[in-house]
């Protein structure tokens, strides 16, 4: 990217080697930067990666005094594990809490977790569970028990609906912004680059391109004669497609579907148990449920709604996140605001 990283590869240091390693089970991708302050430990949602973090790392480490580790969740992003398709709470969240403990040992810094989506739901197990001892406090990004339990019944559609194979980064990086996925250019070029791999071995079907325009995979129709043209115009473009580099999703979202229920059944409760201070924030007041609604009249929690966002509300609208986070955790006395702001 041409652009620089707000967020850095931690330096290599036993056990770290471009990531974080416990015996040959095990190598984390761990992202981090600032040098001072409370740990912010941020968890990406679905799909995307520790990337998905990086233009907000930038703008809250010049709010407040903080130190930021983003943690690419097992099966997403450089994560390497050996169980991998073992994507369910409880194991995610153990994993949150070796990776605080290899960093930092018996003594971690006083961490400040933050989730977003899924990764909101894995923040609340680990807290649930008292993985982080440290733990000052957590911040979940639009993810509600309600809401999403009743989107889970829609979301094998929604991923079938997604490209499968993109012909390059670029292209990929164009279709998140124009569906609307991520509606930040500048996160989505970062973001982006987490999320998609390039194909081991070109993804060629029958009756299917290999390019994509605007994020529409475009089905050919088959003469059903199978004419010699027709057959040399496709042993044409095979080969045409083997000297193109084709990018896919890093993830098959589709096949973690046996775990959807336990990330978010019972996360209402889960959330409203932790002993911590609390933040919510919500692209929409429409996606509080019956728990958080009374939980938040009876001030368990605070709430913000950010409109004119997407789901990826740390990506749109990164400043906004960072400035209801750096409030709140500055009128807890986690932090201070830098000199000069605001």
């Amino acid at each position: 990217m041409e652009k620089q990283l707000h967020l850095n590869l931690l330096a290599s240091r036993p056990p770290m080697a471009g990531g974080l390693q416990s015996g040959a089970k095990m190598r984390m991708g761990l992202y981090g930067s600032g040098a001072h302050g409370p740990v912010l430990l941020l968890l990406h949602g679905g799909g995307h990666s520790a990337l998905s973090w990086a233009v907000f790392t930038g703008v809250i480490c010049s709010r407040i005094n903080c130190r930021v580790v983003a943690m690419d969740l097992r099966a997403h992003g450089d994560t390497k594990v050996k169980n991998s398709e073992d994507l369910s709470a409880e194991t995610m969240a153990k994993d949150v809490g070796k990776v605080v403990e290899a960093l930092y040992g018996e003594n971690p810094p006083p961490i400040m977790m933050i989730g977003h989506s899924m990764g909101g739901a894995i923040a609340v197990h680990t807290a649930a569970a008292n993985h982080i001892p440290s733990l000052l406090g957590l911040c979940v990004i639009d993810v509600v028990e309600g809401t999403a339990m009743d989107a889970l019944n829609s979301m094998q559609n929604f991923l079938r609906s997604r490209p499968k194979t993109f012909k390059s980064v670029e292209n990929a990086i164009e279709w998140s912004v124009k569906s609307g996925q991520i509606r930040n250019i500048e996160s989505a070029r970062v973001s982006m680059v987490g999320q998609v791999k390039k194909c081991e071995e070109p993804m060629v079907s029958p009756g299917i391109s290999k390019s994509i325009s605007e994020g529409i995979i475009e089905e050919e129709e088959e003469d059903e004669e199978g004419s010699e043209s027709n057959h040399k115009r496709k042993k044409e473009d095979d080969q045409e497609a083997k000297k193109e580099s084709v990018y896919t999703w890093r993830i098959e979202l589709s096949k973690t579907e046996k775990y959807w229920d336990g990330w978010f059944r019972g996360l209402s409760s889960l959330f409203l148990s932790c002993p911590v201070p609390k933040l919510l924030l919500l692209a929409g007041i429409d996606r509080l449920d019956k728990d958080l609604t009374i939980g938040q009249m009876q001030g368990k929690f605070q709430m913000q709604v950010l409109p004119q966002c997407g789901h990826a509300v740390h990506e749109d609208a990164p400043e906004k996140v960072a400035d209801a986070l750096a409030t709140f955790m500055v009128r807890h006395k986690f932090t201070q605001f830098k000199e000069g702001f605001p």
